[in-house]
């Protein structure tokens, strides 16, 4: 990750076929772009390789997960359970549906703690949004059950995550609906895009509309199709998605590569007592994307983020001092700073937020140091990176045990 790494003679053979007919846009002027259909073909590509039946590309995976919620009925009233750690995009596409987003704490798995999920349940409770973190997927049974149990939706972020599985299942098509993104920093990059996929019939009509201000697509002339109901404009054009027709015919290569890149990094950590692993409901179905571990105390995780520092180890996050991925320092959201007004049952939800302790949330992101798995590197590179890996942790715990 990211696929960017890797861009070469095929993403440029796809921009340029868009380009030979100057037909960026994803729709009509059938007449001019020779046959041509980007994004027809990526969407294609994406139903064959997830294993799904319908797939919708957006301009984002933000985009995507607005389209979701709109196809799930989310809007005012309404309150969308999501965790505390993930990218901020998730409760920015709740709050644009008009809807409540209620954050609970995560576990050892980094992602959804579903005894939390149950204990956040209320009659306005209509979806369940777990994200797939750093590569890696939420253990979906539990969530899936009480979804079950209390009738309500299942939509998997899984923008960070493009082909993991869980328990042979590609994340993204378990739940009613799936999002993913594909934007420069993924593990597949359109540059800028994302998609909505599904298995139900009915939302993928909804979301097809919905991605092109409600227009039917039926016909021949977009002038003159229906329109049955509002949409908005999250459209991904032909260049965007050229480049990632090229790019997904590429993702078995760069999850071997991933994989490989990771077992050595980890088996080389794995001898350092002190160190656990982020847990993995089902790590045969890992992407592979970050390395995620645990020291035992959040000193010892300073101190090795200073340790790394000094070797030149870079791509790690420690999230706990992070304002794109952890609710500690998202201040924006707890106080609903916003160009517009918001509904008075969104404003108590979030003043709620601000007096609100996740200290479970906080015993795993204040210890958790992850690893960003980079294609480039060189396998003589990744073992050099291990050593260096090792040598700046054990430094660091010497120093917090004096």
């Amino acid at each position: 990750m990211p696929g960017f790494e890797l861009f070469g003679d095929e993403e440029r053979r796809e921009v340029n076929e868009v380009l030979e007919t100057g037909i960026l846009m994803r729709y009509g002027f059938d007449g001019l772009r020779k046959g041509r259909w980007k994004a027809r073909e990526l969407e294609q590509a994406l139903q064959d390789k997830l294993q799904v039946k319908h797939a919708q590309l957006t301009t984002s995976g933000t985009a995507a997960l607005s389209v979701a919620l709109a196809i799930l009925g989310v809007g005012a009233g309404d309150e969308v359970i999501m965790p505390t750690f993930t990218f901020v995009a998730s409760f920015e596409a709740i709050l644009m549906a008009g809807a409540t987003p209620v954050l609970v704490d995560i576990d050892d798995s980094l992602t959804l703690d579903p005894a939390a999920v149950e204990t956040a349940i209320t009659p306005r409770t209509k979806v369940v949004m777990p994200v797939h973190m750093c590569g890696a997927m939420a253990d979906l049974d539990p969530l899936r059950t009480i979804c079950e149990r209390h009738n309500l939706y299942l939509l998997e972020d899984a923008c960070q995550a493009f082909a993991g599985t869980y328990h042979g299942q590609y994340l993204g098509t378990i739940g009613h609906a799936g999002c993913f993104s594909f934007d420069f920093v993924k593990t597949i990059t359109c540059g800028e895009g994302g998609a909505v996929v599904t298995n139900d019939d009915d939302l993928a009509r909804k979301a097809d509309y919905f991605a092109d201000h409600g227009h039917t697509h039926e016909g021949t002339d977009r002038g003159a199709e229906d329109h049955p109901f509002m949409g908005y404009n999250f459209r991904i054009s032909e260049l965007n998605a050229a480049v990632g027709l090229a790019q997904i015919r590429r993702i078995d290569e760069f999850l071997q590569i991933q994989r490989r890149h990771k077992s050595i990094l980890k088996k080389a950590l794995a001898e350092i007592p002190e160190i656990t692993f982020r847990r993995l409901p089902d790590e045969a179905g890992d992407s592979a994307t970050f390395l995620s571990f645990f020291l035992p105390s959040a000193e010892a995780a300073n101190r090795t983020v200073e340790a790394f520092r000094e070797a030149g180890i870079d791509a790690f996050w420690n999230y706990y001092e992070n304002n794109w991925h952890y609710v500690r320092k998202w201040e924006h959201l707890k106080d609903a700073k916003t160009l517009y007004p918001l509904a008075p049952d969104v404003l108590t939800g979030l003043r709620t937020l601000k007096e609100k302790r996740f200290d479970q949330s906080d015993h795993y992101i204040s210890r958790n140091i992850s690893c960003l798995i980079k294609l480039s590197w060189t396998e003589d590179e990744v073992r050099a990176r291990a050593h260096k890996m090792v040598e700046a942790v054990r430094k660091a715990l010497a120093k917090t045990n004096t």
